[in-house]
């Protein structure tokens, strides 16, 4: 499996702060981030796979939201994190 609980771990340290701290916005979206870059790699291999496309969508309004979340509290994490994670807009 791509999404083992250390490279969750290792996401949520590098973004949330701590490893237990899985509800931070930053963590979040990072590991969002991360599903939708295997979603998007699976989906080029696998076109026809309407049930992952459907999947891809939904994650892509979840992080959308939390991003605009963010942008209300803290424009500059915003900004830094878009950065880091390579999220254009």
């Amino acid at each position: 499996m791509y999404l083992t609980k250390e490279v969750k771990a290792e996401i949520f340290k590098k973004y949330g702060g701590s490893a237990e701290n899985t509800g931070s916005t930053e963590g979040q979206i990072a590991l969002f981030t991360h599903r939708i870059n295997h979603l998007t790699g699976h989906l080029k291999k696998n076109h026809k796979d309407y049930n992952t496309e459907r999947s891809l969508v939904k994650l892509v309004g979840k992080r959308r939201s939390l991003l605009d979340y963010m942008i209300k509290n803290d424009i500059v994490k915003y900004r830094e994190l878009i950065k880091e994670l390579g999220i254009r807009k």
